[in-house]
């Protein structure tokens, strides 16, 4: 089934760096043989018993499953509680996978490497019109049925937003360094993101994922740090829902530990080089953030509450649930690796 996906999908599988399993391996470590998921008999030794009845319809027949190894050996026992089971002999999760990035980049159909800035601007297009029907409709309608839909799919559209920025950012939108720039500044200042400033601290987070020490988007507290916080930074860094208001606190001071902006051009997160670029941002939030103070005299702070303020919100909270769920699913290195 899975070579049939990988080749209706246009994938190259990845070269093996041991010998395939056969059909119904359940899993093969390097210092065992692999392991089977097989019938107790086969055949006609198969267990097959009926139960006569009046009616035909009722007969039933059962065949005995067991879990077995080609050399008999007894499997892990999978269900006890998590931490209490141990992993396979001679499993090493510290040791690199049989790949490497290039083998990665191989496995990908050529066209997927093929940068569109048209049909990447229609995306921006997209879903900037899908961000002022939907501020239109909600305010024309106004009623308290409507909001919390709008809330919910406005802040869905504002993390598309940011998703787009993301891929300027990378420079996976086009190949056009400038039209990046532009497109980021617009995309990523409407949401109160400074578009360098952040890109430049993703990409340190890309150079250092996972690391405890050097990450920048995840930075877990070591037990020294964590008793010099007050009272008041833990509870708003670790109950809930404070921490998923915490970004634009990030933006602004980075997590506790570590100094610095986003919004600073002389942070230790910028080189003497990227200056300027940060600046740039810088200037493109603040005109963000005027306009919208702007249209807070013009529209009343409750109306803007509405539009604007609590999809920002949810917005804010998918980024904190996807930054957690992300970090949740990979090992962590520590200096010392």
């Amino acid at each position: 089934m899975a070579s049939w996906v990988l080749s209706a999908s246009g994938l190259k599988p990845l070269p093996s760096a041991f010998p395939r399993p056969g059909v119904g391996a359940v899993y093969r470590d390097s210092l065992s043989k692999p392991r089977f998921l097989r019938p107790a008999a086969t055949g006609s030794d198969l267990n097959i018993r009926f139960s006569s009845t009046r009616s035909s319809s009722r007969k039933r027949a059962s065949v005995p499953f067991q879990v077995a190894s080609v050399e008999e050996e007894e499997e892990p026992n999978f269900n006890d509680a998590i931490g209490e089971a141990e992993p396979p002999a001679g499993f090493d999760p510290g040791a690199p996978p049989p790949f490497n990035l290039a083998d990665i980049r191989a496995a990908i159909p050529k066209h997927c490497w093929v940068k569109d800035p048209w049909k990447s601007m229609s995306y921006v297009a997209r879903d900037v019109a899908v961000v002022f029907g939907l501020a239109a409709a909600a305010a024309y309608l106004n009623n308290w049925i409507v909001w919390p839909l709008y809330w919910a799919a406005q802040g869905t559209m504002f993390w598309a937003l940011f998703v787009l920025g993301h891929d300027c950012g990378h420079g996976s939108f086009s190949s056009n360094h400038k039209l990046n720039s532009v497109a980021g500044h617009i995309l990523h200042s409407s949401i109160l993101v400074p578009y360098h400033g952040w890109r430049i601290s993703h990409r340190t987070h890309h150079q250092n994922h996972g690391h405890v020490e050097n990450d920048e988007s995840w930075h877990p507290l070591s037990e020294k740090i964590f008793r010099q916080l007050d009272s008041a930074t833990r509870t708003l860094r670790f109950t809930l829902p404070f921490p998923m208001l915490a970004y634009p606190f990030y933006l602004w001071s980075r997590s506790p530990g570590k100094s610095g902006s986003h919004f600073d051009p002389n942070s230790d997160l910028f080189v003497a080089s990227e200056r300027k670029d940060v600046i740039t941002s810088t200037v493109c939030w603040t005109a963000m953030a005027a306009l919208l103070v702007g249209l807070t005299f013009v529209m009343g702070p409750m109306q803007m509450l509405k539009l604007y303020g609590i999809p920002y919100w949810v917005q804010t909270k998918d980024r904190y649930f996807s930054t957690y769920t992300n970090f949740c699913l990979f090992s962590i290195k520590d200096s010392s690796s």
